[in-house]
């Protein structure tokens, strides 16, 4: 981490010799010195951060470069902001002749001295190298993986669970233990060390068809070292039954364990409690979950603790305990993940490149996470005997280093990450434990904690994402979740790798009173709380800001906030800015969005900051999120700004007040390469009839909020490639459906508040073949959903909530072969339902395995 540090600092400075060559004056010459000394200390730390680990010598030679190098930074970046604030008195002093002499005489003096030091600082340190013997130890590294990936190439995903060798034993005997009812509710324990595989086990199990079949609902959390227990129960409650936002916030441990005790009383369940850690964690759930639920129900522990799976099932009769994989498992998952990518799973190896790899998966010692950690870093190798040579003697010098089997191969796999890759793996560390770590987000910190390397013209963004596939390539970390489009959603880290990356050192800062006077600051994020929260105007100081981002919160931002030319995520939904006085504009001159054009997100409330065409000049801007916007902003230049936003991924624009009937007809057709568009508004209006989206190859989630008085019928109006569509309180009066049906690509469509007043509503033939997804949410008018033969042939999920006209369930409903789960919330459904339970038969067999 300390090389990031020092490259970023580098460059900064390289940056600001040319862009500010006139602001350092006479101390030029030592900002280039300094700038010398940082690339010499580059030029070492890339072999001495990865053996920090194991030489206390290094580790502190390390820290004291990181150290000199943030010091030196907070020395310059201070002396550019004073070099601000003395331009902007002098704009002052302008109306001011009489006060035009009190300018004081620019500091160079003192960044002279200051910038000496450091420099002597430096070179003390650097002496140390040879002073006490480190030059050894930091003149090699066995890792050749400075060598980049191609940064287009995206990486293979990581095997999945299902496909891990050696596991299918393990699932049949754990389904077997879990159809062998017994009365009421049963506890089953699946026991091993860590890294053995058992995560992986229960997750096959819970995945299979069959096990889903088997139970009326099931859920699964993470436990871990961190145990509360309402979190545990909540994230259990939110998966198999209906719960208000108001109950996910008030509602205590004990209130929320009865309700779910209720709940599952009724109910054959499953629930999987994975990495538990304390016998604890049994006693305090054990009375939520009802010993006389129906015959059959599940709650499966895993735990790498035999005392705890005992505590829990009172007899090794309910526990599976996992076994080391064996030498033909182990070289089956070697070859899977060492040559993935390849397009073969049955590679052709030289003799000596099958002896190499076989003693190369003995060192792992049948541990699946290290075979696949180590395999996953043979894949970024060539497959010559020289290259697993050179692997299998790093092993053995990791056993010398007195680490178990699993952490020596984990911590080969960090030392042989590329210097750019180390700093992101570490950051990961800082996550909770069993975290879902959303994916956009450790970008941004990513960024923000400069350990992103800038590569040519290309946004930081996508090497950040590339980045990423690279650690999940490396199986370092897990994909949780996945996007319509594919991208990764949101990440998570084994525990073990957790444990190897907090090892390590992460820096942090300590915040002053004022906000004003954090000046280094790069991440400010106020969450959680749907407040209003008062941003001082001193906010304007922070130079470095690079993301501000405020969530639900309410705020009037100060309109210093435009000086912020760094800034790259702008997230404040609920927020306005604040109007700039002229007097404010005659001193301190116009600020305005133009010159935030590193802007890759924003959000925000519309005003008077729209007026004009800075909106258009912002040409990175992915994102754009505009909420409660006057129509009076839409005017020529506002339409002409958002036609020139050509990378947009991301539009939202919400409207208030006036008659838009004509203007989007008229206007957004020029509109280009959006991938995320929404258009709210609250006034009649009608959308164009031509083609505005004919060349939007790239949009795949549309909503619309407002009223409407049809939608178009020419398909060529809509996206190609739109995935899913959200429509509310369009008022729309005739069946969207019959259009809707043709869109070839949707996954996902949801009908919210009134998006359609009529009665009736049909699903036709043919339609819909792609649709995984369909909400229906408070449709006051809707009495009737038929769902014909051959319609939503991939339907998974059917909500149906508060549409209080409607006492029947849809017709054709039972037909869908692939649904999975219904959800049905309102006082209408249960005449219906009890209707159904008493006739019993297939139709209620297949009724009460889908609901939830």
């Amino acid at each position: 981490m300390a090389e990031s540090s020092v490259t970023f600092f580098a460059e900064k400075l390289s940056n600001l010799i040319i862009q500010e060559a006139s602001v350092f004056g006479e101390v030029e010459g030592q900002i280039k010195l300094l700038r010398n000394e940082l690339e010499w200390m580059r030029l070492f730390l890339r072999d001495a951060d990865s053996k920090r680990v194991y030489d206390e010598r290094v580790k502190l030679w390390v820290n004291q470069i990181r150290s000199a190098t943030h010091e030196a930074e907070d020395v310059i970046d201070e002396f550019i902001l004073n070099m601000d604030h003395r331009k902007r008195r002098l704009n002052t002093l302008k109306f001011l002749p009489t006060c035009v002499g009190m300018v004081d005489k620019l500091p160079f003096h003192k960044l002279d001295s200051r910038v000496k030091d450091i420099i002597a600082m430096i070179g003390a340190i650097m002496a140390n190298r040879s002073k006490y013997g480190l030059e050894a130890l930091t003149a090699s590294s066995s890792s050749t993986a400075d060598q980049a990936v191609s940064h287009k190439e995206k990486r293979a995903l990581m095997v999945e669970e299902s496909d891990v060798v050696g596991i299918d034993d393990g699932s049949k005997k754990v389904k077997q233990m879990m159809k062998d009812e017994k009365h009421g509710r049963s506890v089953l324990s699946i026991v091993g060390m860590g890294g053995l595989g058992k995560t992986t086990l229960a997750k096959k199990v819970y995945n299979e068809r069959d096990v889903e079949e088997h139970f009326d609902c099931k859920a699964w959390v993470y436990v871990s070292q961190e145990f509360r227990a309402r979190e545990i129960l909540l994230a259990i409650a939110l998966q198999v039954m209906p719960i208000s936002d108001e109950e996910k916030k008030e509602m205590g441990e004990d209130e929320l364990g009865k309700k779910l005790c209720g709940y599952l009383g009724e109910k054959k369940y499953l629930v999987v409690m994975d990495d538990v850690w304390s016998s604890e964690v049994w006693s305090r759930l054990q009375p939520h979950f009802p010993d006389q639920a129906k015959d059959g129900s599940i709650v499966l522990i895993t735990t790498r603790n035999k005392e705890i799976a005992l505590h829990a099932t009172y007899s090794e009769e309910f526990i599976y305990e996992l076994r080391h994989m064996n030498d033909d498992e182990s070289w089956q998952l070697f070859l899977k993940k060492a040559f993935q990518g390849t397009g073969t799973t049955t590679p052709t190896l030289t003799t000596e490149l099958k002896e190499l790899g076989n003693k190369i998966v003995t060192k792992c010692e049948g541990l699946p996470l290290a075979i696949v950690v180590l395999g996953s870093l043979l894949s970024t190798k060539e497959k010559t005997e020289q290259s697993w040579e050179k692997v299998l003697a790093s092993i053995e010098w990791q056993m010398d280093q007195g680490l178990d089997s699993c952490m020596r191969i984990l911590a080969l796999s960090y030392n042989d990450l590329p210097y750019y890759l180390k700093s992101c793996f570490l950051y990961c560390g800082i996550f909770p434990e069993d975290s879902k770590i959303d994916a956009w987000d450790l970008i941004k910190l990513w960024m923000d904690e400069r350990f992103i390397q800038r590569r040519g013209k290309e946004r930081l963004e996508d090497i950040a994402e590339d980045y990423m596939h690279e650690l999940i390539h490396r199986s370092l970390i897990q994909v949780a979740d996945r996007r319509l489009n594919g991208r990764v959603k949101s990440c998570r880290m084994h525990d073990l790798l957790r444990e190897l990356a907090v090892k390590q050192e992460v820096g942090g800062h300590v915040l002053p009173r004022d906000i004003g006077q954090l000046i280094h600051l790069k991440f400010l994020c106020i969450k959680g709380f749907r407040s209003h929260v008062k941003l001082p105007s001193s906010i304007g100081r922070l130079v470095n800001l690079q993301s501000l981002d405020l969530g639900a919160n309410y705020c009037n931002i100060p309109h210093s906030i435009w000086k912020l030319k760094k800034l790259r995520h702008l997230e404040c939904w609920n927020c306005k800015i604040s109007s700039q006085s002229q007097i404010n504009k005659c001193v301190n001159g116009y600020l305005g969005v133009e010159q935030l054009t590193n802007l890759q997100t924003l959000a925000l409330k519309g005003g008077s900051w729209l007026e004009g065409d800075g909106l258009g000049k912002l040409t990175q801007l992915r994102s754009l999120k505009l909420s409660t916007c006057s129509i009076s902003y839409l005017k020529t230049k506002f339409f002409e700004s958002i036609a020139k936003l050509t990378v947009l991924e991301i539009l939202d624009l919400s409207f208030t007040k006036g008659h838009t009937k004509k203007i989007l007809e008229n206007r957004l057709g020029s509109v280009r390469e959006k991938k995320n568009v929404t258009i709210h508004h609250h006034t009649k209006t009608l959308l164009p009839r031509l083609m505005p989206f004919l060349h939007h190859a790239y949009l795949y989630d549309l909503s619309l909020f407002g009223m409407l008085e049809k939608l178009s019928e020419q398909i060529e109006f809509y996206p190609p490639k739109l995935l899913r569509l959200d429509l509310s309180r369009c008022n729309l009066t005739d069946d969207p459906m019959m259009i809707l049906k043709k869109l070839p690509s949707l996954r996902i469509l949801n009908l919210r508040f009134d998006a359609y007043v009529g009665e009736k509503m049909v699903c036709s033939s043919g339609g819909f073949l792609q649709l995984e997804r369909l909400e229906l949410f408070y449709l006051n008018v809707l009495e009737e959903l038929i769902i014909e033969r051959g319609a939503m042939s991939s339907l998974k999920t059917l909500e149906i909530w508060h549409c209080d006209k409607m006492e029947k369930l849809p017709h054709g409903l039972l037909e869908q072969t692939n649904l999975e789960k219904l959800s049905l919330q309102g006082s209408s459904w249960h005449k219906s339902i009890k209707e159904i339970e008493e006739a019993g038969g297939e139709d209620w067999d297949k009724l009460r395995k889908i609901m939830c």
